[in-house]
């Protein structure tokens, strides 16, 4: 596979980006939350996240074609997804590369994540990256009817702000 392309994602990449964020967060979360979250996650749902976010958020392409993004919120890398099919290809390493570049660019110096307790094969990945694992964090996840409490890692890592 080709080295991915990074660039800001743009209004016509929202409906990619929500498909990529709904498989890939079931595919981590999917008995590793409440239910009740995996019940409201839907298709919907995610299409009107990535649409709200798409500001925050810069894509990996690969021969064109949309394959990750990353969501940087603050100090925060919010959402860091790939496409099943680019996974182990370097991908996900570029867009975190980006994530950190974001915060750094932002003045930060340190950026943080949080992974489900339950979500292992996430997890190993930051940790290879460099992240630290903080410990257990009780992360509150929107729900209809208010927070919904999900047990999460809570992961860090420094940056260098840039000047």
């Amino acid at each position: 596979m080709s080295d991915p392309r990074l660039r800001p994602a743009g209004e016509d990449d929202v409906a990619v980006i929500a498909e990529i964020w709904e498989r890939g967060w079931h595919d981590g979360h999917d008995g590793h939350v409440p239910d009740e979250l995996t019940a409201v996650r839907t298709a919907a749902t995610f299409r009107a996240r990535a649409a709200d976010r798409v500001g925050q958020t810069s894509v990996a392409e690969v021969a064109g074609r949309v394959v990750g993004f990353v969501v940087v919120h603050h100090d925060e890398l919010e959402q860091v997804y790939v496409d099943e099919a680019h996974r182990g290809s370097g991908v996900a390493q570029a867009l975190m590369a980006e994530g950190l570049r974001r915060v750094a660019a932002a003045g930060h110096r340190q950026a943080w994540l949080v992974a489900a307790a339950g979500n292992a094969r996430a997890r190993r990945f930051y940790e290879r990256q460099g992240w630290t694992d903080e410990g257990l964090v009780d992360y509150a996840a929107e729900g209809p009817d208010g927070p919904i409490v999900v047990p999460n890692h809570r992961y860090v890592r420094r940056v260098r702000p840039l000047a």
